[in-house]
C-alpha cells in the first residue's frame, strides 16, 4: 500500500520549472513525505496519497513554483536594516538624517547606525560629516551605501579611529575628510561595532523572517569575522533555521577553513560550506571598480584593487588545490578579466564571478570556454536605466553594455541570480531582467525564474536537491498570489506562501 503524505499542496497552477515552459501549469498538486517530494501531478491523482493525518493545502489557483535561492547575500545586513535605522529607497538626504536621528533617540548610547543609502536617487552627493554632526556630536554616526564598499560619518568616528584608516581611503577636500570613507577604511567600523552571537542571533532570526516573506527558501551567504556560522548552526541544531544556509567564508578565513577540515558541501540539509570569496575590485557606486578606461564622471580614477593580482592567483592556487569552491568578486572589466586569468590556472570546477558587471566582448567569450558561474545580481539593472547612477559612472556606451544577461545565457555562461540584500527581493530582481533597459539583453519570464532556482541551486552544487519541483527533491516552493507570465508588474506579485522542507514558514494569505 502507498505510504500517505504529510502535506499536500492541492488545487493550484504547479510550474516545476523542469522542461520547456510556456507559462501553462503542468500540474496542479504537490505530495510532500518526509520533506521531500513524492508526487507532482493533477489534484485528484495526488489525492490519493491523502491519509487521516495528511494536512491538506488548497492552494485556491494560486502559482506554485521552486523556492527561490539567493545566490548572494548577507543576512547580517539584512537584520541590521530591521533594528538599525532603515536608509533604503529614499529619495532625499533630509529623510536620511531624520531616520538616522530618530535612531537616536531609540538609544541611549553607543554607535548610530543606519543602512542602505542611495545618493543616486537625490543626484548623487554623498552624505557627509558635517550632516552628520547634526545628528549627534558626542556619538558615533555611521551612514552605510547600499553597496557598503562606501560610509559616511561624523567627526567624532574620525576623531577616534582616523589613524587606523589608509589614507587613500579616507576622501578629503581642501585637506579636510569629508566624512566619506571607501573600502579598507571601513574595516573599524565593522570591528567596533560587530555583534556577539546573541546580537547575530537577533540579526539573523529578523533576516530569516524576512527572506521567507519574499519567497527564499536558501542563500548562500558571504562571511567575514563574524559569529554568524556559529549562530546559523546553532539555530540548525535547536530546530529553528528555516533557511537552507550555504556559508561563504572570506579569504582571511582560509587558514581556519583548513585547519578545522571543511570543504565544499560539508554539513547537514540546513548549513553547507560554500567556499572562499574574496574581493577583487571595489564598486561602480563608489568609483572603486576596476576599469579598463577611466570613470566617465572622474577621468582621473579608474578604480582600485582590493586584493592586488598577484595575490589573488596565490589565493586561488590554494584555495582550488585544497578541493574548496572560489568566488570572487569582480564588477569592472579589469577585474573579471584578473578572474579569469586565475580560473585558468586551474583545474577545479564551478568557481564563480561575483557581479560580473562592465564586460567586454573578449571577455564573455572567454566565460563561454570556461565552466565559471557568472553569480550576477538583476535587481543591479536599476541604477543602468538611462540617466541613472551607471550612465554617470560609465557613460552611455558602457552603462548599455553592462549586465548582459542574455548574452551571457545566449553563449551558454552558467547564470546564477542573487541579490547582494539590495534589496533583498527576487521578484524585484527578476522583474529588472525580464524587463531590462536594453532591449536585446531581456530574458522571458522562464529564464529569470529559472536562474533565481535551478541556476542558483547550480552555483551551490545543489541542482540535485533543490531549484526544481521534481519527485525526491527537497519540498521547498513559493506560492504567489498571481502568475509572474501574466503579470504586467512581477515585483508587485504578492507571496502567499513559502514552504521549505514542506514545512509552511511563511503564511502571507488573507
Amino acid at each position: 500500500m502507498t505510504q500517505a503524505a504529510d502535506i499536500i499542496f492541492t488545487n493550484g497552477a504547479v510550474h516545476p520549472l523542469t522542461g520547456e515552459e510556456t507559462g501553462e501549469p503542468s500540474a496542479e498538486a504537490v505530495a510532500v513525505r518526509d520533506g521531500t517530494v513524492v508526487r507532482v501531478d493533477s489534484t485528484y491523482e495526488v489525492e490519493f496519497l491523502e491519509g487521516v493525518e495528511t494536512e491538506v493545502v488548497d492552494l485556491d489557483g494560486r502559482t506554485l513554483l521552486p523556492g527561490f535561492v539567493d545566490a548572494h547575500t548577507h543576512l547580517e545586513m539584512v537584520g541590521r536594516y530591521e533594528q538599525e535605522a532603515d536608509l533604503s529607497g529614499v529619495d532625499n538626504p533630509e529623510t536620511c538624517l531624520d531616520a538616522l536621528a530618530e535612531r537616536r533617540e531609540e538609544t541611549d548610547s553607543g554607535w548610530i547606525l543606519g543602512f542602505g543609502y542611495d545618493e543616486s536617487n537625490w543626484g548623487g552627493e554623498y552624505l557627509t560629516r558635517d550632516q552628520l554632526d547634526g545628528i549627534s556630536t558626542d556619538r558615533p554616526v555611521v551612514a552605510y551605501r547600499e553597496d557598503m564598499h562606501l560610509a559616511s560619518v561624523n567627526s567624532v568616528v574620525l576623531e577616534r579611529y582616523r589613524g587606523e584608516m589608509p589614507d587613500a581611503d579616507v576622501r578629503s577636500e581642501g585637506g579636510e575628510p569629508t566624512g566619506v570613507l571607501v573600502e579598507d577604511a571601513l574595516e573599524v567600523l565593522w570591528d567596533e561595532t560587530r555583534p556577539g552571537p546573541e546580537g547575530m542571533r537577533e540579526y539573523l532570526l529578523a533576516a530569516q523572517e524576512r527572506a521567507h516573506s519574499l519567497g527564499i527558501t536558501a542563500v548562500h551567504e558571504m562571511i567575514r569575522q563574524s559569529p554568524a556560522p556559529r549562530v546559523y548552526r546553532d539555530l540548525d541544531r535547536t530546530g529553528e533555521l528555516t533557511l537552507r544556509v550555504r556559508l561563504n567564508y572570506w579569504r582571511d578565513h582560509l587558514d581556519a577553513v583548513l585547519e578545522t577540515g571543511l570543504r565544499t558541501n560539508h554539513g547537514s540539509s540546513r548549513v553547507r560550506t560554500g567556499g572562499i570569496k574574496t574581493f577583487i575590485d571595489g564598486s561602480l557606486g563608489g568609483r572603486t571598480a576596476k576599469l579598463s578606461e577611466p570613470y566617465a564622471d572622474s577621468p582621473d580614477e579608474d578604480g582600485s584593487w582590493v586584493v592586488e593580482p598577484a595575490d589573488v592567483h596565490d589565493l586561488v592556487e590554494r584555495v582550488d588545490g585544497a578541493g574548496l569552491q572560489m568566488t570572487m568578486h569582480a564588477i569592472g572589466d579589469e577585474a573579471i578579466e584578473v578572474a579569469l586569468d586565475a580560473y585558468e590556472e586551474t583545474e577545479g570546477e564551478r568557481h564563480r564571478i561575483e557581479h560580473v558587471e562592465v564586460l567586454r566582448d573578449d571577455l564573455i567569450d572567454r566565460l563561454t570556454e570556461s565552466d565559471v558561474v557568472a553569480s550576477v545580481q538583476p535587481n543591479f539593472l536599476k541604477w543602468a536605466r538611462e540617466g541613472g547612477l551607471y550612465g554617470q559612472r560609465l557613460g552611455d556606451t558602457r552603462r548599455r553594455a553592462s549586465n548582459p544577461f542574455r548574452t551571457l545565457l545566449d553563449s551558454d555562461v552558467e547564470l546564477a541570480f542573487g541579490s547582494d540584500c539590495m534589496p533583498l527581493d527576487p521578484l524585484f530582481g527578476i522583474d529588472e531582467a525580464v524587463n531590462a533597459p536594453e532591449p536585446e539583453q531581456r530574458l522571458s519570464v522562464t529564464e529569470a525564474l529559472r536562474a533565481y532556482t535551478s541556476g542558483a541551486a547550480y552555483a551551490g552544487f545543489d541542482e540535485d536537491r533543490m531549484g526544481t519541483i521534481e519527485v525526491g527533491k527537497c519540498a521547498d516552493f513559493v506560492v504567489l498570489d498571481g502568475s509572474p507570465w501574466e503579470s504586467e508588474n512581477i515585483a508587485s506579485l504578492d507571496v502567499a506562501m513559502t514552504v521549505v522542507g514542506g514545512e509552511v514558514v511563511h503564511d502571507g494569505r488573507t
